[in-house]
């Protein structure tokens, strides 16, 4: 075995004991180290990635080499390793482009806490890509919750302890559930590995036996990771949560939680049941309606609003609603859409997080869209920013949002059923004249000269250096939102591998 075989499982420990090593050092310390741990796990994911697109195929790896059901083990292809080089750069540009915020909202003794939760996210999040154990998968589903939970309420206001509530209370109707589901799941083909599982599936379904329990198991679980990433209409806890959380938290919560939850389903839905099933149990007809309603409603409540990050929150909804529909075209070319939008989604929205606190900033913090008239040229590289994102999430061509939306309608065209067709080609019409009215309406007031305004209230004018870490994660997301959308073909082509690596 290569050495860097051995990168995914150093990677997942690394991020794991580092949580609690701050909590004994100093705040500054404590966030060194975990800019030195995000920055070594993207690199080592990117030297897996390179490793598994020159050998061309997948691995396991077996954890203190005792194999099932006594040991545990991970599985690497080209899929899992692109996704995790993504979340790691997003994960270090989310806390960078936060952290003068964080020493101002945070009391000094949370600043460790705050690191605390955010290494076990990002564990989980590595965890819940590379595990081969669906088990193990639950485990750090409830890990991600709980630390997700605590970066929500660590600002401990009104808003964000009822935030964290309601997250926390939907989240554990979604972990109940797919707990659930791998039970029953356990029992029906009395296996824990993904692989194991899927093959027991498979004899299950040739030869017809358990069919309406299998259905059951997949339902749960569906249904459970639904809830958990904020598909509508099970959405209620996202707006609060996003809203009033820390800037950071809100851009790591938008850009990755909800995405690792989506990802484990893709995973379930290849590895652990085989798609084949998947789409004879017409499971994806479901999704497929609920993603529609989702990206309609998603806009319609963010056309609603008067607060720009609850704007952006609700905006996530009908993101959220877009990968579900591609999911529910049940092919393989809407799959793809899908894990190329978790991708584009996971850029754009930090970028539009970490661009409207930088416009609020120069604004006297104030987050109604009244008091940001004119914010774009107090604080002029965050307006750009805010731009670049609004843009690409519209789908404006050379950005990542209008790839995202070309495949999608691409996979809509090659879909057999043309009612799916016609379905999906109407609401993404539909839902990209809503988000270019919601967005395009607030870049329009955040660039109408208001002088009298910015006078009366004492606004401030922000440069660059003035802003400097934020400054370089907004220039960093902006340059991901070219890569995305002009150098889209090669990461097509690695998700397309990963994907086939999955079957």
């Amino acid at each position: 075995m290569a050495f860097v075989q051995n990168l995914p499982f150093i990677c997942i420990l690394l991020s794991l004991f580092t949580g609690p090593l701050s909590s004994i050092l100093s705040g500054k310390m404590t966030k060194k180290l975990n800019l030195v741990m995000i920055t070594a796990v993207g690199i080592m994911s990117a030297m897996v990635l390179a490793f598994t697109v020159k050998s061309g195929e997948a691995y396991t790896y077996m954890m203190g080499h005792f194999p099932a059901p006594w040991g545990n083990e991970i599985r690497v292809g080209v899929l899992e390793a692109l996704l995790a080089t993504v979340f790691s750069v997003i994960m270090l540009l989310c806390i960078v482009g936060g952290s003068k915020e964080r020493e101002e909202e945070l009391e000094s003794t949370k600043q460790n806490l705050y690191y605390i939760m955010a290494n076990l996210l990002f564990c989980s999040l590595l965890a819940l890509i590379y595990t081969n154990d669906i088990f193990t998968a639950y485990v750090f589903v409830e890990i991600n919750t709980i630390s997700a939970c605590g970066l929500i309420m660590i600002r401990q206001n009104g808003r964000t302890i009822e935030a964290s509530m309601r997250y926390m209370i939907m989240s554990l109707l979604g972990s109940g559930l797919l707990l659930l589901g791998i039970c029953f799941l356990y029992d029906l083909t009395g296996h824990l590995l993904m692989s194991n599982i899927k093959e027991q599936v498979q004899i299950l379904a040739a030869t017809g036996e358990y069919q309406i329990p299998l259905l059951v198991c997949i339902t749960l679980m569906t249904v459970g990771l639904a809830i958990k990433s904020a598909l509508y209409p099970f959405h209620t806890w996202l707006p609060d949560a996003y809203g009033y959380s820390t800037m950071s938290s809100s851009a790591i919560l938008s850009s990755l939680v909800s995405k690792g939850y989506i990802i484990l389903l893709i995973k379930i839905y290849y590895r652990v049941i085989g798609i084949d099933v998947i789409r004879a149990s017409k499971i994806t007809n479901v999704l497929f309606v609920f993603g529609l309603v989702g990206m309609v409603m998603g806009s319609v409540n963010a056309i609603k609003e008067n607060n720009i990050r609850r704007m952006i929150a609700y905006s996530s909804v009908a993101q959220i609603g877009y990968i579900y529909m591609g999911l529910g075209l049940g092919s393989e070319i809407g799959v793809i859409a899908s894990v190329f939008h978790i991708l584009s989604h996971a850029a754009s929205k930090a970028l539009l997080f970490v661009a409207a606190s930088g416009i609020t900033r120069a604004s006297g913090k104030n987050k109604d869209f009244a008091s940001l008239t004119g914010a774009g040229f107090r604080n002029r590289l965050a307006g750009i920013a805010f731009t670049i994102g609004s843009l690409s999430m519209v789908g404006f061509p050379t950005f990542a949002g209008f790839i995202s939306k070309f495949w999608f309608a691409q996979a809509a065209f090659e879909n057999a059923n043309h009612t799916k067709t016609m379905l999906a080609l109407i609401v993404l019409i539909i839902s990209t004249v809503l988000n270019a009215l919601y967005f395009m309406k607030t870049v329009i007031r955040i660039y109408t000269p208001a002088p009298a305004l910015a006078k009366e209230k004492n606004y401030q004018n922000i440069t660059v250096r003035g802003q400097a870490p934020k400054s370089f994660a907004m220039i960093c997301f902006v340059a991901m939102n070219f890569m995305l959308g002009m150098c889209s073909d090669p990461i097509m082509k690695l998700i397309q591998s990963g994907l086939e690596m999955f079957g």
